[in-house]
């Protein structure tokens, strides 16, 4: 793999929102054709799960690396996984591996990872649900629950996955450690060896929080699901048990509770949709005001930057009533 300069997570900037860049522009475009890549070539790789073909770990690695030059050129990519819309054609476990691999490398670079740890993340990331193969399409597409013997396959998944790793050969010990202890949990309560934090391989953690953001914010659409906001909030509360502080906060720090996209309305009564995240603020997002209160649309939209505005906050989310 080839290395280039640790990522250096306290010069980021604030994310711009894909509509500020504009949804045709070069970088989006690029974005969604590398995002499309990702997809493909993990659809792909579940296809040699149960063959006896060799597994393309070095055209995969070469990928990554386009995601990791990707998400430092921009946050194009960032955006397009972090939106928890399936398309209805999508192989949902490719579409899940490829989000939870862009959103890891993400929360990796904002804990300071180097880039060849980036590039493991990933890795790990492309097949933790790999044993899911065979259940997980059919299980995740109905709205009823698993069968037992569903069930049982669900929870024995780690296992599964990490042997599928292993007999492909990946020459990362790493990877394997990572995909089969994601489902552990700080404190024990996690599967399949209930572990406790001192003995959980640190990106196995993250693995897992990310993993659990995706799941909770894209299910297909016979499924609830947790809007990003809703999905934050809940994680907040299981800080102090499932994950460490730390984690939660990095990914709070690059999720935010008010995404680019996100409709809001503002205590002035007007409604608008965040366009670009502050860091320093999440809560105080730069918003374009799209209609006036009583529901009277602006011809144009008015750029509040709430960071900058003390005495105008979020109320809540949605339309004006």
């Amino acid at each position: 793999m080839r290395m280039s300069a640790v990522i250096d997570p306290a010069g980021m900037r604030d994310a711009p929102s894909p509509a500020a860049n504009g949804l045709d522009s070069a970088s989006r475009a690029s974005a969604r054709a590398l995002f499309a890549d990702l997809q493909k070539a993990l659809e792909r790789m579940q296809g040699l799960v149960g063959t006896t073909a060799a597994f393309p770990w070095v055209d995969l690695a070469g990928l990554l690396e386009l995601v990791h030059a990707s998400l430092e050129d921009s946050d194009d990519l960032f955006w397009l996984a972090h939106s928890p819309q399936v398309p209805e054609d999508a192989h949902y476990l490719a579409f899940h591996h490829a989000r939870v691999t862009v959103l890891a490398m993400r929360i990796g670079a904002r804990l300071g990872y180097d880039v060849r740890r980036l590039l493991e993340l990933g890795l790990g990331a492309t097949v933790i649900d790999i044993g899911l193969c065979p259940v997980r399409e059919r299980v995740l597409r109905r709205a009823d629950p698993p069968s037992p013997d569903e069930q049982a396959l669900l929870q024995a998944h780690p296992l599964r996955s990490a042997e599928i790793v292993q007999q492909w050969s990946l020459p990362l010990p790493a990877v394997i450690e990572m995909v089969l202890q994601h489902h552990e949990r700080e404190r024990g309560q996690g599967y399949p060896q209930g572990l406790s934090v001192e003995a959980i391989h640190p990106d196995a953690l993250v693995l897992g929080l990310v993993d659990t953001y995706a799941q909770m914010t894209a299910l297909p659409a016979a499924r609830p699901q947790f809007r990003p906001h809703e999905a934050m909030r809940e994680m907040l509360k299981w800080r102090h048990g499932a994950f460490p502080p730390p984690l939660v906060k990095a990914l709070l720090s690059e999720i935010t509770v008010f995404p680019p996209g996100s409709k809001v309305c503002l205590s002035t009564g007007e409604v608008g949709t965040v366009v670009k995240v502050n860091r320093r603020h999440p809560l105080r997002p730069k918003v374009a005001v799209t209609a006036r209160a009583g529901g009277f649309q602006r011809a144009v939209p008015r750029i509040i930057d709430l960071a900058e505005a003390p005495f105008i906050f979020i109320s809540g989310s949605g339309e004006v009533s």
